[in-house]
């Protein structure tokens, strides 16, 4: 027998596999604070970058080095001024904030050379000038207007990893210091990246430290561990002071503003985490729990409950893989009988998607009756549906979902089930099998 721990090794190693194959080849963009690089934890971090770089994820790094400009400028004398949170570089400073940014670019190159991963510093941001703000010449502080995208792609295509220091040129060669924050958004939703990571030194969302609204889920010491994009407008709202600027001395609470930002602008999945735990980046990516925030769009927003009204809609969707022998036939009354089972996918009011999740007892429950329109084939609403049906499984208690297929088993067998006897189907349902169909049993355990 095995024990409980190791069987919790085996837990983390499946997670560790499925996460890696779901996102490898993806693109992700690393936003890192400065004090991070003066942590001891910091060579560990950097080698997990080069590790996800090796195996196959596409890396890219946003250095802050804010911290480390305010030293070399206040070595050199030079006192800097600030609108709000912006710094005014002068024409005198700018030369030692490009120093700064390089040299805290350097800093990551040289720990991932040590990894044996190769890394380029470059020009990759197109900056423009803020020009004059409440009265005051901004000079040499500038604003992302272009990531430039073919670079950055020929080198991750070749497996660099791309720094992008906080610094961007005009086209006729002027510098200009851009906040770090702006170029990770720009550079992920350039890129099209799926995953936007905000790594600092801060303690992160606690129920200790901040006002959570009810139903927020929460990991071991209170830490928040996702929200949707209305939750984190909830928590904003639950922590506004009515201080102008407030958010921006509070960490958790301005990094929670940037992920909502770039989850607004499209980012799929956007992280917060603790560049101090050692493995933090890993046990976020490949683990359910994961060690940080994350913030998510609601994949299942659109899904809903079925509707009496919407069953001539499903019955027109399901007709074609009926006639093709993919759906068994089933009546208006035999829906309307199992109408708490269905669930649909609407967009700006119409149904192009549905399914049912039938309990059978013992445990266990079937997903049935998945249609899509053939339309809306490549926006992934079947995917979109099950996924939907299997939470819905787990709140029911439920330990076990399983599918009839005579057409779809590579399908299904994509989203993780796997081949099963007729056997192992609950006595309720095996009672009514339909052995003439010979449909193949593909079960998930949750």
């Amino acid at each position: 027998m095995q024990d409980s721990k190791s069987w919790s090794r085996v837990d983390l190693i499946r997670e560790a596999f499925h996460y890696q194959s779901r996102f490898e080849g993806s693109t992700m963009v690393f936003k890192i604070d400065f004090p991070v690089t003066e942590d001891p934890a910091f060579p560990f971090l950097v080698k997990d970058l080069a590790l996800l770089a090796r195996t196959g994820f596409r890396v890219v790094i946003v250095p802050g080095a804010k911290e480390w400009i305010d030293a070399v400028l206040g070595g050199y004398g030079i006192v800097s001024s600030y609108v709000h949170s912006s710094r005014i570089t002068t024409a005198t400073a700018i030369p030692f904030v490009e120093m700064a940014a390089f040299h805290v670019a350097a800093r990551f190159m040289t720990g991932l050379a040590g990894s044996r991963v190769d890394a380029v510093i470059g020009n990759f941001v197109r900056a423009r000038g803020m020009g004059i703000v409440e009265g005051a010449d901004m000079e040499h502080t500038g604003t992302v207007d272009k990531i430039l995208t073919d670079s950055l792609t020929k080198a991750l295509d070749q497996g660099m990893v791309p720094i992008l220091p906080c610094i961007g040129y005009s086209p006729a060669g002027k510098p200009y210091n851009v906040p770090s924050d702006e170029i990770a958004l720009a550079a992920t939703g350039a890129l099209g990246a799926v995953k936007l990571f905000f790594v600092s030194l801060g303690g992160g969302l606690r129920t200790q430290t901040h006002r959570l609204p009810p139903g927020i889920e929460l990991g071991e010491e209170g830490r928040v561990v996702r929200l949707t994009p209305a939750e984190a407008e909830a928590v904003l709202r639950s922590n506004e002071t009515g201080q102008a600027g407030c958010r921006d001395h509070d960490q958790p609470l301005k990094e929670l503003a940037l992920a909502l930002k770039a989850s607004q602008a499209g980012v799929e999945r956007v992280h917060i985490v603790n560049g101090r735990e050692d493995g933090a980046i890993l046990r976020e990516l490949f683990s359910n729990l994961g060690s940080g925030t994350m913030l998510y769009s609601d994949e299942y927003e659109a899904i809903r409950p079925l509707r009496s009204r919407d069953i001539p809609v499903i019955l027109r969707l399901m007709d074609p893989l009926v006639r093709q022998g993919i759906l068994i036939k089933r009546s208006a009354e035999q829906i309307l009988e199992k109408k708490e089972d269905f669930a649909v996918f609407e967009i700006d009011g119409s149904v192009h998607a549905c399914g049912a999740l039938h309990d059978w007892g013992q445990a266990q429950g079937e997903i049935a009756a998945i249609a899509t329109d053939p339309l809306y084939a490549d926006m992934g609403m079947g995917r979109r549906i099950v996924g939907y049906l299997i939470e819905r499984a787990k709140k029911k208690g439920l330990g076990r979902v399983f599918v009839l297929t005579t057409h779809t088993q590579d399908w299904f067998e994509f989203l993780g089930f796997r081949e099963q006897s007729v056997e192992s189907l609950p006595e309720k349902r095996r009672k009514i099998y339909d052995h003439s169909r010979r449909s193949k049993v593909f079960a998930l355990e949750l």
